[in-house]
């Protein structure tokens, strides 16, 4: 068989299936199973598909159609341009999170900062990687999230620059930072009830939800500024589209200032800054 051939079976495959967009999944998982970039395919459509190709690609298929993320099939996500190792152990990386990252680079650059719940350490490793001269800590109360984090941020050749700990918050951190930042588990126990499969049967539960109303990370988050955030610095943290008001308020709670809620790039609220008084 040939490529278009193979392309045009998988995605009527993954629309039978119910599956959202499914020629792109389809061109990326054959991509992945022919050596070839996304790009290449358009321009090689009688490119030849082995049988064993073939079999590995209907693997794949089946694995989407169960509604496993393309990321966890292929074992990595890219994020702000780069490619991070995503494992059963972390949260998948969702675009929006490039929202606390745009918001962060337009800031003053820290010397030292810290990622909360680092999970995958997308957001530690790529800071350090725009951030040529800064240091960061990234914690977890996950060690094989934190294994994942040391391996990603070895790719991006940003290893001597991070420390990764383990921590529940910030009960094993020592110091303070400039900056704090975090995208804590948010969605709320009446909401995990409704979530996608994609993501309800694929993500860690404990970085999905803290339960209840879905903010006491934010209370943590937010009573640790007093011991951890230096005087003048930062906190940023990726919030539900429905939290930026109570975010806001926990901060204000906390005697932080100027408070501000950002909104992602579908117009939703998704990121909350806040300063700590000089």
């Amino acid at each position: 068989m040939i490529l278009r051939q193979v392309l045009r079976e998988g995605t009527r495959a993954l629309r039978d299936a119910g599956i959202a967009g499914p020629e792109r999944d389809a061109r990326l998982l054959l991509a992945e199973v022919l050596g070839l970039s996304v790009s290449r395919m358009t321009l090689e459509p009688d490119h030849p598909v082995s049988a064993s190709e073939a079999k590995t690609f209907h693997g794949y298929l089946a694995r989407r159609g169960a509604r496993e993320p393309v990321s966890r099939i292929l074992g990595r996500r890219l994020f702000w341009g780069r490619p991070f190792e995503v494992t059963p152990d972390v949260l998948d990386p969702r675009p929006e999170t490039e929202s606390l990252i745009d918001a962060v680079l337009k800031g003053p650059k820290p010397e030292r900062f810290i990622d909360l719940g680092c999970g995958s350490g997308i957001i530690a490793v790529t800071l350090l990687a725009e951030w040529p001269t800064a240091k960061g800590l990234a914690c977890d109360v996950s060690q094989p999230c934190l294994t994942v984090t040391k391996r990603n941020a070895k790719t991006h050749g940003v290893q001597d620059r991070l420390t990764a700990v383990q921590s529940d918050w910030f009960s094993n951190i020592e110091g303070g930072f400039d900056l704090i930042l975090s995208n804590p588990p948010y969605i709320t126990e009446e909401e995990m009830a409704h979530l996608d499969p994609d993501v309800a049967l694929h993500d860690p539960h404990l970085a999905l939800t803290p339960g209840g109303d879905g903010l006491s990370p934010y209370r943590i988050l937010a009573t640790g500024t007093a011991e951890h955030l230096n005087a003048g610095g930062q906190i940023a943290v990726e919030i539900g589209w429905k939290q930026g008001p109570d975010v806001a308020q926990i901060f204000k709670e906390a005697s932080l200032i100027d408070v501000n809620v950002l909104q992602d790039m579908d117009g939703r609220d998704r990121v909350v800054f806040a300063r700590k008084p000089e």
